[in-house]
């Protein structure tokens, strides 16, 4: 496949008539795809795999290499980019609830404004109520900067978003049928594999498959760089190519780590448009995320970024030249499991704190979960035949906080927290993370049912909500420490129902770890009118010699629309093994359960009862999406995502 000189697009003839109508402002094109680590691309160091056009793109560019998403999941990640804000500012947080938000908060209204016709192929996903298309002048599959409706010499913003490298593509449950990689010169058997993962054939297989989207990725956007030139439109188009968070085999999307934040992200400026790329070129290490690209293309186009927004512009007329000291991002839920983290990097040190860290980050997201990589990864671990801690860590309750030298080790195994040597680090990150936490005004640790129908943003000033307490409780509640006691009995009976949530959690975490004896007035949160409030009772009451009573209400909602909030904390006791005998005591209500329960949909209970079951080693992991699924997995691995969105 011939490679484009990017400087060079423009025959003369183009090039003559672009200079007799030469625009006063430049197009902008973002080229977006799913699911895909920076790793994933020739010039991101990876040897096993063939991107000639976007590493052409990269070497004609700026290539970021130090770029993150602010969430690994698209619709928090999304909503990020559209605000310029982290989406945990606004309660935009959990994948994929739609919340109610302020009005005026997506950036491409202002470009709209300033004469700018955007159009959107077609994702949006932002995580609010608001209009999701009206920012927009198109927003549907036809929508292009080819439009007939853009007039003569009319700027553009165009966003197109292929989902060819979408988790989809290998979510095929097994890896039987099968097309050989090798006829798109990628093998299996010699790819160098993270040090996260381990070396297993459907591990080798899934990771063959997402270097192959790459590939596919690379000539997809060959196909948008030659239709530029044959419209005359390359010499006036600064392009931006990224993924929306981190890719797709096991411990990637979804988690904090490398694996799911760091991104591919290039910016593209022709000859005529290079000065506003300022100072950047090549390769460049500065920490980069969601929230500058839509100052920064504001800033390209001309427009001041409103005060509000807390990214920063990279390029353009109001590009700030200050580099960042640090950088942040969070996740919030798998799918039905709450589970806030957060994470901080300075670009050698990273530090990752859980807010429940009992609850382990392998607690299934049912979708990911179709994955023959994540089934035999999990099939491994429950199995005993796991020979590295690393491994089996996202299976383990975790340490609060972990820290990583990501410089030294990118995979992130090793980590340095409980070493002394290093905590200074942890101690002057830790604060960076707790100081974003509140200058941000984090609504991330409100609960998702306590969020329905409330512009949580607008409640939280209106009200004068005591934010900062809750920071505070949030913090505390995952630390262990018995000298918060009072903290949480004071928490446990707020008629607020996330401080409830918040305290029960602090008790929790003290009852696994054996330093407190009785069940103060847990009991009593049973019956909770908040079901999460009741569940995690449930769960610390487990851990304070009542496993029965916590797991009779886990199994036996008030409501059955509250079931899988109980299913969640269950799962979470199914992963400890001095809990799973308690547990069995129940197998026949969970087998019926699985057997009657709907699971069609990748969240639903009948699912997660199976789940538990694979847990207390009653079902085989392979069943776990059921038997009617191994013809479509047949489908999926003989057939091939299209090359989809085209201008």
């Amino acid at each position: 496949m011939a490679v484009l000189k990017l400087p060079l697009l423009v025959c003369p003839a183009l090039a003559a008539a672009a200079v007799c109508h030469a625009q006063e402002r430049p197009n902008i094109l973002w080229l977006t795809f799913e699911d895909t680590s920076a790793s994933n691309f020739g010039c991101y160091g990876n040897t096993g795999v063939h991107t000639p056009v976007v590493d052409s793109l990269a070497s004609a560019g700026v290539q970021y290499m130090n770029a993150w998403s602010c969430a690994p999941q698209s619709s928090p990640a999304r909503s990020s980019i559209i605000t310029g804000c982290f989406a945990t500012t606004y309660g935009m947080d959990i994948h994929p609830v739609a919340q109610e938000t302020p009005d005026g908060l997506l950036f491409p209204q202002l470009l709209r404004d300033a004469g700018y016709y955007c159009t959107n192929n077609n994702k949006t996903h932002y995580n609010t109520t608001r209009s999701n298309k009206a920012c927009w002048d198109e927003c549907d599959r036809d929508a292009s900067y080819n439009s007939d409706l853009r007039k003569p010499e009319q700027p553009f913003f165009a966003v197109f978003n292929s989902v060819a490298s979408h988790m989809g593509r290998i979510r095929t449950f097994h890896t039987d049928g099968r097309r050989d990689y090798m006829a798109e010169g990628i093998c299996a058997d010699s790819l160098t594999l993270p040090s996260y993962v381990p070396d297993l054939p459907q591990v080798r297989s899934d990771y063959a498959g997402h270097l192959e989207a790459s590939q596919d990725i690379d000539k997809w956007v060959q196909v948008f760089l030659r239709d530029l030139k044959a419209k005359g439109l390359d010499d006036d188009t600064i392009i931006f190519f990224f993924s929306d968070h981190g890719g797709c085999i096991p411990r990637g999307k979804g988690y904090l780590y490398e694996s799911g934040l760091r991104v591919p992200l290039i910016v593209y400026f022709p000859e005529k448009w290079k000065h506003l790329a300022g100072c950047a070129d090549g390769r460049n290490t500065d920490l980069v995320n969601f929230t500058d690209l839509g100052p920064t293309v504001l800033s390209i186009a001309g427009v001041r970024p409103p005060e509000h927004m807390q990214g920063k512009a990279l390029h353009g007329r109001y590009a700030k030249t200050h580099k960042r000291d640090v950088q942040f991002a969070f996740a919030a839920n798998q799918l039905h499991h709450y589970m806030p983290v957060r994470a901080v990097t300075d670009g050698k040190y990273k530090l990752i704190r859980t807010y429940i860290p009992y609850r382990q980050f392998a607690l299934r997201n049912y979708y990911q979960w179709g994955m023959p990589s994540n089934k035999a990864w999990d099939r491994m671990i429950l199995d005993g035949g796991c020979d590295r801690a690393a491994w089996a860590l996202p299976f383990t309750a975790n340490p609060v906080e972990m820290l990583f030298d990501i410089e030294a080790d990118p995979g992130e195994v090793n980590d340095l927290s409980n070493d002394p040597q290093y905590a200074k680090v942890l101690s002057r990150l830790g604060k960076e993370l707790s100081g974003h936490i509140r200058s941000s005004r984090d609504l991330g640790f409100f609960l998702p049912d306590t969020r329905k129908g409330v512009n949580q943003y607008e409640r939280v000033r209106q009200e004068k909500f005591p934010l900062e307490r809750m920071h505070r409780l949030v913090e505390e509640a995952g630390k262990g420490d018995v000298r918060n006691l009072r903290l949480f009995e004071k928490a446990v009976s707020s008629p607020v129902p996330d401080f409830r949530f918040w305290g029960v959690v602090g008790y929790a975490v003290l009852a696994r770890e054996g330093k407190i004896e009785g069940t103060g007035n847990l009991k009593g949160l049973l019956n909770d009118e908040n079901p999460y409030v009741a569940a995690e009772a449930a769960y610390a009451l487990a851990y304070m010699g009542e496993q029965e009573m916590g797991i009779e209400r886990l199994l036996n909602p008030r409501e059955e629309d509250q079931r899988k909030i109980g299913y969640s904390v269950l799962e979470c006791l199914s992963l400890d093994p001095q809990m799973r005998p308690y547990i069995m005591k129940y197998s026949d209500a969970l087998t019926k359960a699985a057997e009657t329960l709907p699971r069609k949909a990748n969240e639903d209970a009948g699912l997660m009862a199976r789940g538990i079951l694979v847990n207390l080693g009653l079902m085989d992991i392979d069943l776990l999406h059921g038997p009617e699924v191994y013809e479509e997995g047949l489908r999926l691995n003989r057939g091939r995502r299209k090359m989809r969105p085209l201008p």
